[in-house]
């Protein structure tokens, strides 16, 4: 069976482990451990005798929703078949420009979508430049690289480092991109004070998209939802593109009552700093291995161990599932990451990791 690039490749992992998925420890998907909220069950449940109407094509309601929760008009809010559907729709809008300006590593469908329409892509590095960031890029780019009729597709906070970017440090793209795409999947683990989403400048900016996924932070991959922020004219043209009742009446449903359950969201933002803390700490004291510090629930890891042999040892012997890097190129098998998970799951890790590296050094494999 063939290891996909994502994460949560279950059925890859029990074949390798010999177990069933259900036994997988799985930290190599970024899924808050804490959910599916109760309320969205109830609201799933609720929708079951209404699985024999079509959906509304409009999304009417879904729509009001989410512009209520964004302080938007609705005409502003693309629902969509999860994020990758929607970057779908981008690839083919940035395959028009000359060329994507891309922060690397980058998450690999971003790569995917733009290969799809033949899109030139322009890769800058966000690992080994010291305490550069955004800003000290773009300094660089503009000086070299005409931008007029480029676009910029990055996501914040980043993925697979974690590290978050400030809204003033992409506000200058806005100014010299034909598109600038922010994809901030992971943006709501960060609580309202500390986020730097953009999506309050996205009316005064019309080459602005922002994505939002709600599968992350509210544990629901298995529904697949997303949508886009953007210019109602260019979500009026992505509508005319794609196929009719994208979104199923079930995840329509579960959106509304996750984006009204501001207890969940409190809980979220209570729970996550101190649980990432620990594994944070938990990983560096282990030898060989350095963490770097993320903003949301995952931690990047750079290891001076192979990450494949890393990942193999765990699953057979502990049937824990980290995620190796080696779809990111720059990454390569010196990198793995973890999601943030309950504190007895991490401190399985923790264990399991320590093993495993203990077995490696001495050459007892």
């Amino acid at each position: 069976m063939r290891q996909q690039a994502h994460g949560g490749n279950l059925a890859w992992a029990a074949a390798l482990a010999g177990c069933s998925p259900d036994a997988i420890v799985d930290f190599s998907a970024s899924i808050s451990p804490l959910g599916p909220p109760n309320s969205v069950i109830a609201a799933i449940a609720s929708q079951f005798g209404n699985l024999k109407h079509y959906p509304d094509p409009d999304y009417s309601e879904l729509k009001l929703a989410l512009g209520h929760f964004h302080q938007l008009p609705p005409e502003w809010i693309l629902p969509g078949n999860g994020s990758a559907e929607l970057l779908t729709l981008l690839g083919r809008e940035l395959g028009q420009l000359a060329a994507t300006m891309l922060i690397t590593p980058a998450f690999g469908d971003y790569y995917r979508t733009l290969a799809a329409y033949n899109a030139k892509v322009l890769e800058f590095p966000i690992l080994g430049i010291g305490d550069w960031g955004l800003g000290k890029i773009y300094s660089v780019f503009s000086s070299d690289t005409p931008s007029k009729n480029c676009g910029l597709l990055l996501n914040n906070p980043h993925n697979p480092t974690g590290k978050l970017f400030l809204r003033d440090d992409i506000l200058p793209y806005l100014k010299d991109f034909a598109l600038v795409v922010v994809d901030e999947a992971f943006m709501d683990f960060l609580p309202p004070d500390q986020e730097q989403s953009l999506i309050g400048l996205v009316q005064e900016y019309e080459n602005l998209v922002i994505l939002r996924s709600l599968t992350k932070f509210y544990s629901l991959p298995g529904l697949r939802l997303g949508y886009a922020i953007a210019h109602p004219d260019l979500l009026r043209k992505w509508q005319s593109w794609r196929d009719p009742w994208p979104v199923n009446t079930l995840a329509a449903a579960a959106a509304i009552a996750a984006l009204e359950d501001t207890d969940f969201q409190q809980q979220t933002w209570k729970w996550l700093p101190q649980a990432r803390n620990q594994l944070f700490q938990g990983l560096s004291a282990i030898n060989g291995l350095r963490p770097l510090e993320g903003a949301v629930n995952y931690l990047l890891v750079e290891s001076q161990h192979s990450t494949s042999q890393l990942q193999e040892k765990l699953l057979q012997q502990y049937q824990i599932l980290i995620r190796d890097c080696r779809s990111f190129k720059e990454l390569g098998d010196r990198f793995f990451r973890v999601a943030v998970r309950s504190q007895s799951d991490n401190q399985r890790l923790l264990t399991a990791l320590k093993s495993v590296i203990s077995y490696q050094v001495t050459g007892d494999w």
